[in-house]
């Protein structure tokens, strides 16, 4: 962190959960103090390696008294709170840090339902502070050549695109919250979110959406963007994986290709919160608007009609 700005304090909710970590090194590496966590279970012994003095709490009622509490001391009032709850609660748990005079900074998706969008912000504009989303693609170098090469190219050329992602989970994932769609919003929120932001950043909003398969652990469809056809499958089945993933032990696949050529971004991830961090804390973060077409995109596909596969539909639905 620059020297000449000063230290931040944050709080931080659902402190036990998979990517609390990248936001706890996202806080250390820029420099600044993680003070609170909450989370209702208490396997959290990840804070030692970050933040070992940072108090805990397991009930988001002490948690948001102690952040008034602090506030209303003047010592190590919280700056920040980062927000990696279930997906059903980031409304909530957004509106919480705003009551307690800090920016929220909360994971994908920023909410699940997109008419809840305007209620926060409208506290926004009540408080004076921010709501910012972490949305990591947009950061990752080859995206953003990708992006600054597709801009440069002719606006009336619409491009064929193929997204395949398969990402392996156990019995437990169905047993959880993110198994339940009204929780996570399904496969198509809880994997699907940041790769219809990023296609929709690089190539426009959607003109039609048409769902060919919607099951609890897949999901396929085809959006037509502004500039872009997008053929797009989503799978949490091991099955799916191609020979290629399975002969190499790998439990992921991630694909895109746009006009027959591969695009390759399958390294560099590993530091994408902390350069978000940076970018928000520089005033430069993205917020509720940037956030809203890809909110927008998952909403309608959880609840539009599933189509017969006719026509030009995703590859790996032929063995579906």
């Amino acid at each position: 962190m620059d020297k000449h700005i000063a230290q931040k304090n944050f709080g931080l909710i659902g402190a036990a959960g998979y990517i609390a970590p990248r936001h706890m090194g996202a806080i250390k590496e820029t420099g600044n103090k993680l003070v609170a966590a909450l989370d209702p279970f208490d396997s959290v012994g990840i804070i030692d390696s970050f933040f070992p003095e940072a108090d805990f709490f397991t009930e988001p009622e002490r948690f948001d008294r102690h952040l008034d509490k602090l506030r209303r001391s003047g010592k190590n009032q919280v700056d920040f709170v980062s927000i990696c709850s279930p997906n059903y609660l980031h409304d909530a748990h957004i509106r919480l840090a705003l009551r307690n005079r800090a920016n929220a900074i909360c994971e994908k998706p920023l909410i699940l339902n997109p008419s809840n969008l305007a209620g926060l912000e409208e506290i926004e504009k009540e408080t004076g502070l921010s709501v910012y989303t972490i949305l990591q693609l947009r950061t990752h170098p080859a995206i953003i050549e990708l992006k600054k090469r597709f801009d440069n190219l002719p606006d009336d050329k619409v491009h064929d695109i193929q997204l395949t992602y398969i990402t392996s989970r156990g019995h437990w994932y169905f047993y959880s919250w993110k198994g339940d769609v009204l929780k996570s919003g399904g496969v198509v929120t809880n994997i699907g979110i940041h790769f219809f932001d990023m296609l929709s950043w690089i190539f426009g909003g959607v003109k039609k959406s048409t769902v060919h398969l919607m099951e609890r652990n897949k999901a396929s469809g085809l959006m037509q963007l502004q500039k872009a056809n997008v053929s797009w499958f989503l799978s949490l089945d091991k099955n799916d994986l191609p020979g290629k993933a399975v002969e190499k032990n790998q439990p992921t696949f991630r694909s895109i290709l746009i006009d027959n050529e591969e695009i390759e971004f399958s390294g560099g991830f590993t530091d994408l919160h902390t350069v978000s961090y940076r970018e928000i804390l520089a005033g430069k973060g993205y917020g509720i608007a940037d956030a809203r077409q890809s909110i927008e995109i998952a909403h309608t596909i959880r609840n539009q009609e599933v189509a017969t596969k006719a026509g030009d539909y995703h590859p790996c639905l032929k063995s579906t």
